[in-house]
């Protein structure tokens, strides 16, 4: 499961992010909305922690601008001065959470457990992903991938229905080529019987 973090007090980042990591949680941190801007350009996350409170441009006008390119990442805020019109706000835009500063990182992940308690199992057709453990059963038989495979398969299958990039299949697949990346696709779509259309000069998606 991937988290990004944006928040510009190191101390209080690093906290979260070791709790975070201790979890399994694969987390990114970011200090400020043109970081997570770049980094959602190139990559996909399952659940976004945004402070509120940011120069230049606030947690509350990033997320704004993420849902309305069509962005559908939950968040949860975190901020140390909340009022009720940015209560509101933050839920109006999206937010399935909020946190007042000060708070205990492990108060943290015992939200973002309850919000993802149901996002846990990803399925599909007669496939079932358990996207923390990482484990993939076809017909209730557990499917071992090789680790580049799991990577394609781990993106492509949290973005059913989506294009997920090829640059973004590449980076995480750690494949050296587009023919590697071809032949790895291939695979998976033999071993799920999936149907992963490429789509020409954007990237690979599921139907």
């Amino acid at each position: 499961m991937k988290i990004l973090l944006l928040e510009d007090d190191n101390i209080l980042s690093q906290s979260i992010l070791d709790v975070l990591e201790k979890q399994g949680f694969d987390t990114t941190i970011a200090t400020n909305a043109e970081e997570v801007i770049d980094l959602t350009y190139d990559n996909t996350y399952d659940f976004y922690i945004f402070d509120i409170n940011l120069p230049n441009m606030s947690g509350l006008e990033l997320l704004q601008s993420l849902k309305e390119a069509d962005d559908k990442t939950p968040a949860i805020f975190i901020s140390a001065d909340i009022d009720i019109d940015t209560i509101a706000k933050g839920f109006e835009i999206g937010a399935k959470d909020y946190i007042k500063k000060p708070f205990a990182p492990a108060e943290l992940l015992i939200r973002l457990n309850a919000k993802l308690e149901k996002k846990i199992f990803i399925e599909h057709k007669d496939i079932r992903y358990d996207s923390i453990s990482g484990e993939i059963y076809k017909d209730n038989k557990r499917i071992h991938l090789s680790y580049s495979q799991f990577k394609i398969f781990d993106c492509l299958f949290k973005n059913i229905g989506n294009i997920v990039k090829k640059d973004t299949l590449m980076e995480e697949s750690e494949y050296g080529s587009d023919t590697a990346l071809r032949v790895g696709i291939g695979k998976i779509k033999n071993t799920f019987d999936l149907k992963i259309i490429n789509i020409r000069g954007e990237g690979y998606m599921i139907e």
